[in-house]
């Protein structure tokens, strides 16, 4: 498969928002298949974000695990209806929905991503009550976008901790506050580096440059020994940037040296 991490392929995960391929993208791809298929002959892994907007069928979870190589991954967005609408309250039967249709995924979810609205305020009680029922329901690794300041202060940091939940890196920042911390100390962690690029500076919008990218890279170089898995996902999908952004990135890792 193209595309392996050089430094650790195994916990390396690099993608889009989304597997379309814009049509002047398609010939770096493989010539067969699904769109998905021929996505995952180049890039090991896929940010589900439909998923926010409607439920899909367990049996079209199983479908796309079973497209794809044994060592891609794939990250799910929860549904707007448990972060948005029931702004994390009283949402247990919406998280049994969808934690038994992405479940379908298998070996093949790698995490689950909570993005919040911007207004959505850091309330410790409800927080708690919320990634108590989200944990004992799943074990494996989420993180989530806040976009409100209060959540990026020790109480945020400390209720995320109790849980075993990772910010999400985004850039642009979501809000004041928000700036990308520094690489931990230590060895690897049972943690997820989880970056979310939107594009910048319109977002969705614009490509990152290879200065950009080569920087990131070398970010990711030195991130990579701190965690279990070093997600970086590109989400400025709306002009098809992100397919470009994504397949450079893989070839500036691929071209440093082990």
């Amino acid at each position: 498969m193209h595309g392996a991490c050089h430094f650790d392929a195994g916990r390396c995960h690099i993608g889009c928002a989304g597997w379309a391929l814009p049509k002047d993208a398609q010939g770096a791809f493989a010539p067969e298949g699904s769109h998905l298929e021929r996505y995952a002959s180049r890039l090991n892994a896929v940010e589900i974000n439909s998923s926010f907007y409607r439920s899909h069928k367990p049996a079209t979870y199983a479908r796309w695990a079973a497209s794809v190589p044994p060592a891609f991954r794939f990250s799910v967005k929860l549904p707007k209806a448990i972060t948005h609408e029931r702004r994390l309250g009283d949402c247990q039967d919406l998280l049994d929905t969808f934690l038994t249709e992405a479940g379908q995924l298998g070996e093949k979810l790698g995490c689950l991503l909570v993005q919040l609205p911007p207004s959505l305020a850091l309330q410790t009680k409800q927080g708690n009550t919320f990634f108590a029922s989200l944990r004992e329901r799943h074990a494996g690794p989420v993180v989530i976008e806040p976009r409100h300041t209060s959540w990026f202060g020790p109480e945020g940091s400390a209720l995320l901790s109790q849980h075993g939940i990772d910010l999400v890196l985004a850039d642009p920042a979501p809000c004041a506050g928000a700036a990308w911390p520094l690489v931990p100390e230590g060895g690897p962690s049972s943690r997820v580096a989880y970056y979310r690029l939107h594009g910048s500076p319109r977002i969705y919008h614009d490509a990152y440059g290879q200065a950009y990218l080569q920087a990131l890279a070398h970010r990711l170089r030195a991130v990579a020994p701190h965690f279990a898995s070093v997600w970086c996902v590109f989400d400025n999908t709306a002009l098809g940037a992100a397919i470009f952004n994504a397949l450079e990135l893989f070839s500036s890792l691929n071209r440093m040296p082990p």
